[in-house]
């Protein structure tokens, strides 16, 4: 039963978390707005939430010899690969910071993380409002 409501709040707490790690991400860039040499880095939303809820089935693999390499098993589908942002136009200091870029993004990314947040809360009324007629 346990495993069943898990299932089904999973995608959502996947979202919050990641929308959560990008806004973190997004207000570092726009801290470093004037730092000399700071990189603008961000990651790719939709890539790290199908890799975080992902069936990985795990386990070794087969090998022929026991120096063949196996894949590590604490690699954390919550904490996506940050990428650096390639920017529209190139500053003299070496940063990449588009103070425009970044605002669109944090704005956006913080929409989506409050329809995440609604879309929790419809789910859990949903779940309550079930368990209340029967």
């Amino acid at each position: 039963m346990l495993g069943r409501i898990d299932a089904y709040f999973h995608p959502q707490e996947t979202a919050l978390k990641l929308r959560s790690q990008r806004q973190e991400v997004l207000a570092a860039n726009i801290a470093n707005g004037d730092t000399p040499q700071y990189k603008a880095r961000d990651f790719d939303f939709k890539a790290a939430f199908v890799a975080a809820t992902a069936k990985h089935t795990g386990g070794a693999l087969a090998t022929t010899d026991a120096r063949h390499l196996q894949p590590k098993n604490t690699v954390d589908p919550l904490s996506p690969e940050l990428l650096y942002r390639n920017p529209y136009q190139a500053s003299i200091d070496g940063n990449t910071v588009e103070m425009d870029t970044e605002m669109r993004e944090f704005s956006d990314n913080a929409v989506r993380y409050q329809a995440a947040i609604t879309f929790m809360q419809r789910r859990v009324e949903g779940l309550r409002g079930a368990m209340q007629t029967q």
